[in-house]
């Protein structure tokens, strides 16, 4: 088993670029609601760290909601997934590791711009992660 070949089966990676953008502005919306549905339980101090908070919450959820369903909640809504190099779903390592590649492109601004372009650009639509662990979004199958 293996990755779906962009060329033969395009239609795996049909607008995946623009699917993870929308993905990812509804995962945010999660991860805020989340966090500030947290505040009120450590008596408002988080209010105080609230983008800590965020990258804390954020970070569990990417890790659970990949490990679980090889998607996070707003890829599941916009139907894409995350698969391997031999197309099978994430197990809780590779779900870490694809979290932690996340969060390093966004602290180091030029890797995030990098990843941008790669999705935009490659035949597959991997981000800078994806290339360097062998993942890749695709279309859920219906």
């Amino acid at each position: 088993m293996q990755l779906a070949d962009p060329i033969t089966q395009p239609q795996f990676y049909r607008d995946v670029a623009s699917k993870r953008f929308f993905a990812w502005v509804i995962d945010v919306i999660i991860v805020a609601l989340v966090s500030l549905l947290i505040v009120p339980f450590t008596a408002f101090v988080a209010a105080f760290f609230f983008l800590g908070l965020m990258g804390v919450v954020g970070f569990m959820y990417r890790v659970i909601t990949l490990a679980t369903g090889s998607a996070t909640w707003g890829m599941r809504m916009m139907a894409i997934e995350i698969r391997d190099q031999h197309g099978a779903r994430l197990d809780l390592g590779q779900a870490f590791l694809h979290t932690v590649g996340y969060i390093v492109s966004w602290t180091v601004a030029p890797l995030q711009l990098i990843s941008i372009v790669l999705m935009a650009t490659s035949n597959r639509g991997q981000g800078l992660t994806d290339v360097v662990l062998g993942t890749a979004a695709i279309n859920r199958k219906a």
